[in-house]
């Protein structure tokens, strides 16, 4: 257990020692957060916060930092097909360590740099008259690991299959602007059916964004207008489709490199 855990610590520093070598990446994450939050947002919070029996602002900040999580823990992943490239992949698995726990210290890693695009978020947030509480931002860093390791398993599954850095960032696109739209990050998803319902039900997304609003909104009055599920349903919901990615995509990402 502790040769499984120093390898997840491991391979987690490796990519965070990587994340501050790059400013570029550093720019991007804090940069994309003021994109999508202050542009997508702000229009959002100018056309539609009258239509909605609940404070749409915080309702829209709470899935921006959540959709953030999700991307930039995935687009962190992509980094899997530059290590395939220089070999490094075949040489950690070579190691007599398990897949998942590689896999897992990669998806942490990758989440360190998601979760302080946190800040990008609050920041534009403020500056568009949105707050969140100390405790309840503290609640959502909390919940943060979660979050991300439930994007990054996911992201395995199509990374695993791809080795070219310009189709994985192609791909990471393809899997998460449907769930940013479609999970209710920024639109709520309360009336959804046919087809859109199925979509929503089977994304990773819906139940991370639908357990953060439970801990947000517990006790206040517009709780029932925002939370869909009761949060033990979100969390089963959450363990088990991130368990069926984590196995998914690791079994594709260690085939990847068997059959090179």
């Amino acid at each position: 257990m502790f040769r499984e855990l120093n390898s997840i610590i491991t391979v987690m520093g490796r990519e965070i020692t990587v994340y501050f070598k790059s400013p570029a990446t550093i720019i991007m994450s804090l940069v994309m957060p003021i994109i999508m939050m202050g542009m997508i947002g702000g229009n959002l919070m100018q056309n539609m916060a009258g239509g909605v029996n609940f404070e749409f602002g915080q309702f829209m900040l709470v899935g921006m930092l959540v959709n953030m999580l999700f991307w930039i823990t995935s687009m962190g992943m992509a980094s899997i097909v530059d290590d395939h490239e220089i070999d490094f992949n075949q040489e950690m698995l070579v190691s007599p360590v398990s897949r998942y726990s590689l896999v897992i210290g990669k998806i942490l890693g990758s989440g360190f740099a998601a979760i302080l695009s946190m800040a990008g978020t609050l920041l534009v947030g403020f500056a568009m008259g949105i707050t969140l509480s100390i405790d309840k931002m503290l609640l959502i860093l909390a919940l943060s690991p979660l979050m991300c390791l439930s994007g990054g398993a996911l992201a395995m599954i199509v990374i695993g299959l791809i080795k070219s850095r310009k189709a994985a960032n192609l791909a990471i696109m393809l899997i998460i602007m449907p769930q940013m739209f479609l999970s209710g990050a920024i639109i709520p998803i309360n009336n959804s059916s046919g087809v859109l319902l199925i979509l929503n039900r089977i994304m990773p997304m819906t139940y991370c964004l639908d357990l953060v609003r439970a801990v947000i909104y517990r006790g206040s009055t517009e709780y029932n207008n925002v939370v869909m599920f009761n949060p033990m349903v979100n969390c089963a919901a959450i363990v088990a489709l991130t368990v069926v990615c984590l196995i998914v995509g690791t079994f594709f990402f260690a085939q990847s490199e068997k059959n090179r």
